[in-house]
């Protein structure tokens, strides 16, 4: 299953210019930046959240999915 859905780690394949949550100003999301989806919005969209190492929001921005790479930690059975 490679679709994306909440609570998936994803990464992004693209910069992406944000809202800081505390300072309000604009910041770079960078190629690979590391975020949770916290809510879909039909596929359509997602909602992801951007933390500092400690856990902290930095960013919450709305990302088409096109702009995102779902990130895997478990490995999939192959069948023969």
């Amino acid at each position: 299953m490679n679709e994306i859905q909440e609570y998936d780690l994803v990464a992004l394949t693209e910069e992406a210019i944000a809202t800081h949550k505390v300072t309000h100003q604009q910041i770079l999301l960078r190629r690979g930046q590391m975020g949770t989806v916290l809510m879909s919005f039909d596929n359509k969209a997602f909602l992801i959240d951007f933390t500092d190492k400690k856990g902290n929001t930095f960013a919450m921005e709305t990302i088409e999915p096109v702009k995102l790479l779902r990130l895997i930690n478990e490995p999939e059975l192959v069948y023969s």
